[in-house]
């Protein structure tokens, strides 16, 4: 049951994604040769149109294939006919397409539980909050100019960026003050701690609220891939620690299972973060300026527009091509570790 709740969770993500890049082509004028789910073989397909729907043997994955994408075409419905601004459409809306679902699960998330509101409910002694001054009821609003709107912002800031001196900016009876704090280094837990406590309790807003709460929950996750990737190049973590789809599934299954016990409205609270960490991480990801991603095309598309002059679709194909090479080797070794993970 896990496994069969995780596969739709990620196929969902994953059609929305690339309905977002259907839904832009036919508006275009552009042709759709196939829209699927899944990889490899296929196991189902409807053709409707001009358009197969299809089922793939791996759940991992989907497409939109459009008519001349990747190589020239005579119909004039191609994709590489159209103008320059109706391609770079089509190709950011597949990201954009998973902010947007991502919101829309936030607010949804929001509405239920309320937000972790970034409220100091305790300080530790010895530590530098409560040298700095801060006390309990303080509100943090500020870490180093970045916006905090959420208390797990406060723990993520100081985890991304352990060590490093803070100017806190903090309400406390509707005035704003400014404090610098020095983390500390703790031996027994091996990390930085600022010696703030904050309760788990989540604040219910109101309705328009949420809908603002739900922006600042999608840039959350945005920031978090954004700061995890540079982890990631920085060499703080090793492509041995990403998680691919294997590793996702099992996750979102290791989350349902210990969310059983709780009943079912705390497995829907669950899955759907889940969900909003996925989909966020999908636009982000894909906006990454790599050949055969959406934001490798979008760079192409971009010199096209600066230059008034269309790039020869055959070297274009064959840089994406070998783009897609690499991504397929690096989803391989990290679909290893996966597994490798799971029998350790």
């Amino acid at each position: 049951m896990k496994i069969l709740i995780a596969i739709i969770m990620f196929s969902i993500i994953i059609l929305f994604h690339e309905l977002g890049h259907f839904l832009l082509a036919k508006k275009n004028g552009i042709r759709v040769n196939e829209f699927c789910l899944g990889l490899g073989p296929t196991l189902f397909g409807v053709k409707k149109g001009e358009t197969l729907y299809s089922i793939k043997l791996l759940p991992f994955g989907g497409a939109c294939m459009m008519e001349g994408e990747d190589g020239e075409s005579q119909d004039d419905r191609a994709f590489g006919h159209k103008s320059v601004w109706a391609r770079m459409s089509v190709v950011v809306a597949g990201p954009v397409f998973n902010f947007i679902m991502a919101y829309i699960l936030a607010v949804v998330l929001i509405s239920c539980i309320g937000v972790d509101v970034p409220k100091v409910t305790g300080v530790i002694k010895g530590y530098s909050a409560a040298e700095a001054g801060i006390q309990e009821g303080d509100v943090i609003v500020k870490i180093n100019h970045k916006p905090i709107h959420f208390y797990r912002e406060v723990s993520m800031y100081n985890f991304f960026n352990p060590g490093e001196p803070m100017d806190v900016v903090y309400e406390r009876d509707g005035e704003r003050i400014t404090s610098e704090i020095q983390p500390t280094y703790d031996k027994e837990s091996g990390r930085y701690l600022l010696g703030i406590r904050a309760s788990n309790e989540r604040e219910k807003k109101s309705i328009l609220s949420n809908l603002k709460y739900g922006v600042y929950e999608v840039n959350y996750w945005i920031w978090t891939t954004l700061q995890s990737l540079k982890m990631l190049v920085t060499g703080r973590v090793s492509v041995n620690e990403l998680s691919g789809p294997v590793g996702i599934v099992k996750s979102i299954g290791d989350t349902y299972e210990e969310s059983k016990s709780d009943g079912i409205f705390y497995i829907f609270i669950n899955m759907i973060n889940f969900s909003i960490l996925l989909s966020a991480n999908l636009g982000v990801m894909n906006l990454i300026p790599l050949p055969a991603l959406d934001g490798g095309r979008l760079v192409f598309l971009l010199i096209e527009a600066v230059r008034k002059k269309k790039i020869d679709p055959e070297k274009e194909g064959m840089v994406h091509f070998v783009g897609l090479m690499l991504l397929l080797g690096l989803m391989v070794l990290v679909m290893f570790n996966d597994i490798r993970k799971i029998f350790l």
